[in-house]
């Protein structure tokens, strides 16, 4: 084989290595996919699910109803520490769960009214979010509440957390797109600290998570129990899609690099 021949035969392997597979070496910018598109390789479907969660035209298709017993999210295979996590995601339109909903301030409150109770507004609610490090309290939530999505619910509503804990984990502005529009979260966790953008605008800046984990899966949340007798959700149910999820494991040198 000549030397020619050689390089040619060289590249065309090359060419087939990417076609098989993708890794972070492969993008420019470091992110490796957690979603191929196509099905749900890299992910732990609930046991006994049933094709609820499911790929439909190149996103991750929810409907709220998994057959599977105990937890019914869908959680990632790989643990992650630090990172940079990108995901797209849009909330259906199939009727949700109509209910009211209390109106959250600026540090994590409620506001009250003169009674001294909640002041609610109703909504349609539909209800997802993702958790991370395997920990449900530091979960993103993805939902319909006018503060918007973003704020880190465990943490914002827990009692015991310092006040600036739970200012930290609510969205300094709703930036979320309508309903049936695809939004885009941007999550970076470093050490006990998140930062959330959401469609390019910054909701939770430097936010402390004290006691979360330091190392665990991603999961897409599941939420909303549909009771078949009365037809119709007992909760905000997880109407949602995601797409484009990538994910970028980083140090502390390259976070104060993109900070």
């Amino acid at each position: 084989m000549n030397r020619i021949n050689g390089l040619m035969l060289g590249l065309a392997l090359t060419a087939l290595a990417c076609m098989d597979g993708y890794s972070a070496d492969d993008s420019p910018d470091g992110f490796t996919p957690l979603f191929n598109g196509k099905d749900l390789t890299g992910w732990k479907v609930p046991k006994g699910d049933n094709g609820h969660w499911k790929v439909v035209d190149g996103v991750i298709d929810y409907d709220a109803r998994s057959e599977g017993e105990g937890d019914k999210c869908l959680w990632s295979e790989k643990s992650f520490g630090d990172f940079i996590l990108r995901a797209d995601w849009r909330l259906k339109k199939d009727p949700g769960f109509v209910h009211r909903v209390a109106v959250i301030l600026p540090d994590g409150s409620t506001k009250k009214g003169p009674a001294g109770k909640d002041e609610t507004v109703e909504i349609e609610d539909v209800d997802s979010g993702i958790y991370l490090r395997g920990s449900s309290k530091s979960q993103v939530n993805i939902w319909m509440w006018p503060i918007g999505s973003g704020e880190v619910y465990g943490y914002r509503t827990d009692a015991k957390m310092p006040a600036a804990v739970r200012a930290g984990v609510t969205p300094k502005k709703n930036a979320d797109r309508p309903r049936g529009e695809w939004n885009s979260f941007e999550i970076t966790m470093k050490g006990d600290r998140l930062w959330v953008k959401l469609n390019g605008e910054d909701v939770i800046q430097n936010a402390w998570l004290p006691g979360v984990p330091r190392l665990g899966p991603i999961a897409l949340q599941h939420h909303g129990t549909f009771d078949s007798q009365t037809g119709k959700w007992t909760g905000p149910p997880s109407l949602v899609q995601f797409r484009n999820i990538s994910i970028k494991q980083i140090h502390i040198k390259e976070l104060n690099e993109e900070k």
